[in-house]
């Protein structure tokens, strides 16, 4: 597979956007203060062409072309886009978050209340590898990984292995001994989110309201994720790309690694839609086969029962499903999946089967 370079091979969206060093902030979420880089109608295809951060930052030498170069990949086999970004823009980490995000995209008449329903129409991998890292202090296991002495600063130096992505669409992990770990892929994009109305800076790290940071790996191609707007226009954007997840994301991140995402944009301003955002205060989602419910928090027992609640909700809002039958339909049917434990704020989300409900009739929606 060669690189998938801007402006170059099939861009499926009717408008297209580069990820550029005047389209991305790196380590930001855009918020209410954000000037656009693009604005479309309702119901506009978008192709973005996003970039991962691995590779990139700082504590990888801040050179991708030094850092990839060393696990075998030429300089020709690097992305022009990732290459400039790194160059021009400078990453503070003491402040900001790891994240190349980019946006943002005001999408005209949405206003808050309503709902942006961004549906995923296409993934395509722009590059054949990518890097799964795990960095001191972070992660499910801070203090016991990453292994080793620390350097001069007293932090253990970060462990980021280069994973490849074969053409049958699996992922590889070398082990160093001519063996490696094999897996199927499913791109997604751990960064989908709204600004927050607030003129203060907005980590790229912990999700929230707003989305951002999900990490939700369920939402490949084909999902449609809602986001509750809070403010004029939407304000949109994406990024940390990925080629792969497990559930929890134990590790700090997983398989990063740069997509080409065409998203269709739809302001939804139906009162069935805008009753359901205002009801569950956060982002909710779908795939073909489930509903997806999400609950956020610092502490992981309470996303869970965030996500619980939240559940027991939208079951009622819906389908009109009282809470004490809800609860009880969940225990026995449904599946609660850690999201990710690494973001700080950790995720839980509850797929709802749609089958299940097929038969009850929609309450409102």
């Amino acid at each position: 597979m060669n690189v998938l370079q801007p402006d170059q091979g099939a861009i499926d969206g009717a408008r297209y956007l580069r990820s550029t060093p005047e389209t991305v902030s790196w380590g930001l979420l855009p918020n209410a203060a954000s000037a656009p880089v693009l604005a479309v109608d309702s119901g506009t295809s978008v192709t973005v062409d996003t970039v991962s951060h691995e590779g990139l930052l700082a504590d990888q030498g801040g050179d991708p072309a030094a850092f990839f170069g060393a696990a075998g990949i030429a300089r020709s086999g690097l992305l022009a886009d990732a290459i400039e970004i790194a160059s021009v823009l400078r990453h503070e980490p003491a402040t900001r978050g790891s994240h190349v995000v980019t946006g943002p995209v005001a999408v005209r008449g949405a206003r808050p209340g309503d709902v942006l329903e961004v549906e995923v129409l296409s993934l395509r991998r722009r590059a054949p590898y990518g890097v799964i890292s795990n960095r001191h202090g972070r992660g499910a296991l801070p203090g016991e990984y990453p292994a080793g002495e620390p350097g001069p600063d007293g932090v253990v130096p970060p462990v980021c292995l280069v994973a490849f992505a074969d053409d049958d669409e699996h992922g590889r992990l070398p082990l160093g001994d001519g063996r490696a770990l094999r897996w199927s892929l499913a791109p997604f994009l751990g960064i989908l989110g709204v600004a927050a109305a607030t003129d203060q800076p907005v980590h790229s790290v912990p999700p929230g309201p707003h989305g951002g940071n999900l990490d939700i790996r369920l939402l490949t191609q084909g999902s449609k994720l809602y986001l509750p707007v809070q403010t004029g226009g939407a304000l949109f954007y994406t990024g940390d790309p990925h080629f792969s997840q497990g559930d929890g994301e134990v590790a700090l991140t997983a398989f990063e690694a740069p997509l080409r995402a065409t998203l269709r944009l739809t302001v939804r301003s139906d009162e069935p839609v805008r009753r359901m955002a205002k009801a569950l205060a956060a982002p909710y989602a779908e795939t073909a086969a489930d509903h997806v419910v999400i609950g956020l928090d610092a502490d992981l027992d309470e996303a869970l029962r965030t996500a619980t609640r939240n559940a027991i909700t939208f079951l009622g809002e819906r389908f009109g499903v009282p809470p004490a039958i809800a609860l009880a339909y969940l225990s026995a049917a449904c599946d609660f999946h850690v999201s990710q434990v690494v973001d700080l704020v950790k995720g839980v989300h509850c797929r709802i089967p749609k089958a299940h409900l097929a038969a009850l009739g929609e309450a409102g929606l």
